[in-house]
C-alpha cells in the first residue's frame, strides 16, 4: 500500500538515537537447554531438547548436547522454541537517514521477525541490506524492492522497461508494482522483468486485472488485489473509485462460483499470495474501534500525529457515499473465504500485514495477521507456516524456516505453545537473529526507548 508519505513515516520515528544492546554472540556458542522444540517440519513438539548454535547455524539438537565452557547458556525449561517469522509486506522508511531505518528494524526484530521484504524501495535500502549481511547492523534479513512502478512514475511502455533495467542493474531483489499501470505500461514492465529474471510483486492495477496479472507471472500478489473484482459481474462498466480499494464497495456482488477458477489459475501459475488481512479487519471493518486505538498498548510506538492520521483515514473511508456497513462486512467475509480457499487449494500463502500502515505497528501487527489467518479457518500450524516454511520455499532457502541441524539460527523463544493458541507467538522471551541473542530485557529496554 502507498498511503503514508516519507514525511509521515518520519513522524513516527523517535528523534533520539536508540542504543541497541545486542549480545554480540555471533562468534560465541549459544546453548538453549531443556526447551520444547517446534521444528515446523510437521505439526509436532519435541520435548526437552538442547539446541546448540554457533556461527549463525544450529549445530546440534538433542537431549545430551555439550557446549564449550564459554558458551552463552539460556534456560529453556518449560519454554518453546520456534523458527523466526518473516514479514513479507514490510515498509522501511524510504529516506536518506539510516537511523530511522534501524529503529524500524528493531521493532521487527523485537517481535521475532527475522526476515522482512521491504515493499517501497529507496536507494539507501541497498546499502542497508549490505550492512545487515556484513553484520555491521543488527536486524532482520532484508529483501529489497526498488522505487514503485505506478501510474505516476511510469507514463510509457519505454519508460517502464527502462525502469526495470535500472532496478535490475542496481541490485534490488524485487520490483514493487503499485496502482495506475495500464495495458501499455504493464506488459512492458512484466515482459522486461521476466526477460531479465527479476521478480515483480504487489498490487494489481485496476486496468490490468487479476487474469492478466496471473498470466504475466507475478511473483506474489499482495492484498488479494484484483481477486474480488474478478468475480464481480459488470466490473468493466465501473470506475476504480466506484469499485473501491480491493473491490470493497462491490464485493457483496461477487459471484463466488468463480472462486475455483481463480484458485486453479493461481496454483497452476505458482502465484504466491500475501493477504494483508489486517488491513481489512482494522481499517475497512465497521466494527474495529478506530478511536480506541489511541489507548492500544502498541500505539505508543507511533507518533500521535500518525495515529491521528490513521483514525482520520478510517473516518474518511466511512464517510464515502459508497461505504455501506452491511456490504463491507460481506466483503471482509469474502476475503476470509478466499484466504481459506488458498490454503485448501495449495495456493502459497505468505505472511504479511503492510506495516507501518493504518492501525498496523511494525512487528506487533505481524502477530495480529497470524491471528486473523486463524480466524479465516487456518490452524495455528498452517498460519505459522505462512511466515516460516512457506517463506523459505518462496525465497528458495532450504536451510531456513525450520529447526534442524544445519539450519540458520533465526529463532524465537516463547513462554507458551503457539500450536495450541496462535496468540502465544507474542509470548516472546528472546530472539536469536542470525546467531545473535536478543534477550527479553534487551527487547523491553529497546522498546521503551521507542515510546512516543
Amino acid at each position: 500500500m502507498i498511503r503514508l508519505s516519507s514525511s509521515l513515516i518520519l513522524l513516527f520515528i523517535a528523534s533520539h538515537v536508540m542504543a541497541q544492546q545486542w549480545v554480540d554472540s555471533r562468534q560465541q556458542e549459544i546453548i538453549i537447554r531443556s526447551v520444547n522444540v517446534i521444528p515446523m517440519d510437521e505439526e509436532r513438539v519435541i520435548a526437552n531438547q538442547t539446541v546448540l548454535i554457533k556461527d549463525g547455524k544450529i549445530t546440534a539438537i538433542g537431549s545430551k548436547v555439550k557446549s564449550g565452557k564459554n558458551a552463552l547458556v539460556i534456560d529453556g525449561k518449560g519454554k518453546y522454541l520456534m523458527p523466526g517469522l518473516a514479514e513479507m509486506h514490510a515498509h522501511v522508511p524510504p529516506i536518506d537517514d539510516l537511523q530511522p531505518m534501524k529503529e524500524v528494524l528493531f521493532l521487527f526484530a523485537a517481535n521475532g521477525i527475522t526476515t522482512i521484504r521491504g515493499m517501497l524501495g529507496h536507494s539507501r535500502h541497498l546499502e542497508l541490506r549490505g550492512m545487515i549481511q556484513r553484520g555491521e547492523i543488527n536486524g532482520p534479513r532484508f529483501y529489497t524492492t526498488g522505487p514503485s512502478f505506478n501510474g505516476i512514475s511510469v507514463k510509457t511502455a519505454e519508460a517502464g522497461a527502462e525502469m526495470v533495467r535500472k532496478q535490475k542493474e542496481a541490485g534490488y531483489d524485487f520490483l514493487k508494482l503499485h496502482p495506475g499501470l495500464n495495458l501499455e505500461t504493464f506488459p512492458a514492465i512484466a515482459s522486461t522483468a521476466n526477460e531479465l529474471g527479476i521478480p515483480f510483486a504487489g498490487h494489481v492495477s485496476f486496468a490490468v486485472g487479476v487474469w492478466r496479472a496471473i498470466d504475466a507471472g507475478y511473483s506474489s500478489i499482495d492484498h488479494l488485489d484484483g481477486f474480488v473484482e474478478a468475480m464481480v459481474p459488470g466490473i468493466d462498466t465501473l470506475t476504480e473509485q466506484q469499485a473501491g480499494l480491493f473491490g470493497m464497495f462491490v464485493g457483496h456482488r461477487a459471484d463466488q462460483s468463480g472462486i475455483p477458477k481463480l484458485m486453479k489459475a493461481l496454483q497452476e501459475k505458482s502465484i504466491w499470495v500475501v493477504p494483508t488481512q489486517s488491513l481489512a479487519e482494522r481499517w475497512f471493518s465497521p466494527t474495529y474501534d478506530a478511536e480506541g486505538f489511541r489507548n492500544h498498548p502498541h500505539s505508543k510506538y507511533m507518533n500521535p500525529k500518525v495515529v491521528d492520521q490513521w483514525i482520520q483515514s478510517k473516518k474518511t473511508l466511512q464517510a464515502n457515499p459508497n461505504y455501506n456497513t452491511k456490504n463491507i462486512e460481506s466483503f471482509i467475509k469474502l476475503r476470509r473465504k478466499l484466504i481459506l480457499e488458498c490454503q485448501k487449494n495449495d495456493v502459497g500463502l505468505l505472511l504479511g500485514c503492510d506495516a507501518p500502515q493504518v492501525f498496523n505497528v511494525p512487528g506487533f501487527s505481524t502477530h495480529h495477521e497470524l491471528a486473523y489467518l486463524v480466524d479465516c479457518g487456518l490452524t495455528p500450524y498452517q498460519a505459522i507456516k505462512t511466515g516460516t516454511v512457506n517463506v523459505a520455499r518462496y525465497l528458495k532457502l532450504p536451510d531456513s524456516g525450520v529447526i534442524r541441524t544445519g539450519a540458520v539460527a533465526d529463532l524465537i523463544l516463547l513462554t507458551n505453545n503457539p500450536l495450541t493458541d496462535i496468540k502465544h507467538t507474542q509470548s516472546i522471551e528472546g530472539v536469536v537473529l542470525n546467531g545473535k541473542w536478543l534477550s527479553k530485557k534487551e527487547i523491553d529496554t529497546g522498546l521503551k526507548k521507542l515510546e512516543k
